[in-house]
């Protein structure tokens, strides 16, 4: 079978590597087509993974329109040659609109709970959406297909994510030495509009009271003001997992490096509201199940409260040890979304019939 799936954003190059290595192996021939956004096509590069160039990710109405043009008349030209069986991604305007114009089948993998733009305008044209089975979103039953996990185990299960030691080392640290990941996002994406976090103005305090208890790192997808850039975290991006399993608290805007953190046992914290106030959270399926049920993940729409938090955690010296079995107790409940994902593929449309029946 010939695949076409296409990446738009780093966290998706992790959630497909080990799905395009073993349906490699199973025979099929695979096609990236990748936009240049934050280290996508450095990820890519990293894990050896040839890919066609969709172009740049541009902020702005204005640029958001060119970049949408521009992808999807790229995108129809390499599906135009490569002819793909399949297409799969994670449920872009591009990939939709495009799998629809050749007449061919799209599968999208997807867990963002509160993107209704996205589940007007692109759903309609996916054949098949696949979703975490704690998902709160409002899809069509009859192409809504869920899966026991959650897309970071697809790269962070014990089957395929070992710690590397080494990413201590060149950070000068060893894995008695205290440290916290930070993290700041763009709000450049289509699902973040009117959505906030940490203030502007106030990062310095913010990195002033979390470095009382240990060293602070910083990823940033925006510019940093000049007295944040010594805090910039500077490792080869295919190593951030590595440290986020090493480190003793996540604290930050990022979703999906919150739920990352979370899954690896560390104490991981979410920093992101709506514009009535209400912690985004509250509204994503994933993030409730890891609170809830396993208390791995906690999130805030203020950051004073978020940052009252991190303290507590920080200041218990069990906190690493008792994230650890959380840990484990999450991963016997889950299944191994890469084989799933490999599975449901490679056996569709008879994957998709199967499960519908199981209902």
């Amino acid at each position: 079978m010939r695949i076409l799936i296409e990446i738009g954003h780093p966290a998706r190059v992790h959630v497909f590597k080990n799905v395009i290595r073993n349906l490699k192996d199973l025979g099929h021939e695979i096609k990236i087509a990748a936009m240049d956004k934050e280290n996508t096509l450095n990820l890519l590069k990293a894990y050896e993974f040839d890919y066609e160039y969709l172009g740049k990710n541009y902020s702005g109405f204005l640029g958001k329109v060119y970049s949408m043009i521009n992808v999807e008349w790229k995108l129809l030209k390499i599906a135009r040659m490569f002819k793909p069986d399949l297409f799969v991604g994670s449920g872009s305007l591009s990939l939709a609109h495009v799998s629809s114009l050749i007449h061919k089948p799209c599968i999208a993998f997807c867990d963002t709970d509160f993107a209704k733009l996205t589940a007007r305008i692109v759903y309609p044209f996916i054949d098949v959406i696949c979703t975490p089975s704690c998902f709160k979103g409002n899809i069509n039953p009859k192409k809504h297909i869920k899966f026991d996990g959650y897309k970071e185990i697809a790269y962070l299960h014990p089957n395929y994510f070992r710690p590397n030691p080494s990413v201590l080392e060149g950070l000068g640290l060893s894995e008695n030495d205290k440290f916290i990941i930070l993290r700041f996002i763009s709000w450049g994406a289509s699902h973040d509009v009117g959505l906030r976090g940490i203030k502007r103005g106030t990062e310095i305090n913010f990195v002033k009271s979390l470095e009382k208890y240990g060293e602070v790192f910083i990823t940033s997808e925006r510019k940093l003001d000049a007295r944040l850039k010594k805090y910039r975290l500077r490792i080869p991006p295919e190593e951030i997992h590595s440290l986020l399993y090493y480190a003793d608290l996540y604290i930050g805007e990022g979703g999906t490096m919150a739920a990352e953190a979370a899954i690896l046992g560390t104490p991981a914290i979410h920093i992101e509201s709506t514009s009535k106030g209400i912690a985004t959270g509250e509204l994503s399926g994933n993030f409730l199940e890891l609170r809830d049920k396993y208390g791995l993940l906690y999130f805030y729409p203020d950051q004073n409260q978020a940052l009252e938090k991190a303290i507590s955690i920080l200041e218990d010296k069990n906190s690493k040890n008792e994230w650890r079995k959380r840990r484990e107790k999450l991963l016997s409940d889950k299944i191994d979304v890469t084989a799933w994902m490999v599975d449901f593929i490679e056996r569709y449309p008879e994957s998709f019939y199967e499960y519908k029946e199981k209902i």
